[in-house]
């Protein structure tokens, strides 16, 4: 079962040729040659990076983590910083990279450590905006083990501002998403902000 904000659908599926001949058009209508050497095999390298880029639409977030909960009777904050994160922007189809953080407080139960940046992958497997990716990560999480709360903060570069447009090529955009006690108890907010900024020695 997908999140409430889980709104994204799989693509129609195109076969390999039909995916193939649309890349080789796209050279066509660009100016370049679809024969010439180096771009003999485009085609077919665009659609195996394609499926890989996309690979999430095929694969269920909360099945994931309904497969590794744990019982404990732990009630502190648990974080996952650092975690890499690379993605396609859904307006120009360009990546966006950066650093995904996760803190949530359990309530009886927790989820592998693991499991947490494949949720991440799952849904940078798709096409994307950094708000709707943060919300999904936060809330599949709060919905699959109701923990006290979540928080969630995302640091990414996009290529769509860096090689395009505006041409800002040290610009980052920051999102977040808090829910239960991460909203609702500014010392728990702080204390997830606070952590994911400190950096260990020597970096």
């Amino acid at each position: 079962m997908k999140t409430p904000t889980d709104t994204t659908k799989a693509p129609t599926t195109l076969t390999s040729s039909t995916f193939e001949n649309l890349v080789q058009e796209m050279l066509v209508r660009l100016g370049e040659d679809p024969n010439r050497e180096g771009l003999t095999a485009t085609p077919e390298r665009v659609h195996k990076a394609m499926k890989f880029l996309t690979k999430g639409y095929q694969e269920d977030a909360e099945a994931l983590l309904k497969g590794a909960l744990f019982t404990v009777n732990y009630d502190e904050m648990v974080i996952v910083k650092d975690i890499e994160m690379f993605s396609l922007c859904e307006h120009h189809m360009l990546p966006f990279f950066g650093k995904v953080h996760v803190a949530y407080i359990p309530n009886g139960r927790v989820i592998g450590l693991s499991k947490i940046p494949r949720l991440i992958e799952i849904f940078s497997r798709r096409l994307q905006i950094q708000e709707r990716l943060t919300t999904q990560i936060a809330e599949t999480i709060q919905n699959v083990i109701q923990p006290q709360g979540v928080g969630v903060v995302i640091e990414a570069r996009h290529l769509c501002m860096m090689m395009r447009g505006v041409e800002k090529q040290h610009s980052a955009a920051v999102t977040s998403s808090m829910l239960g006690c991460f909203r609702n108890e500014e010392e728990t907010r702080s204390e997830f902000l606070s952590l994911i900024r400190q950096r260990p020695n020597g970096v």
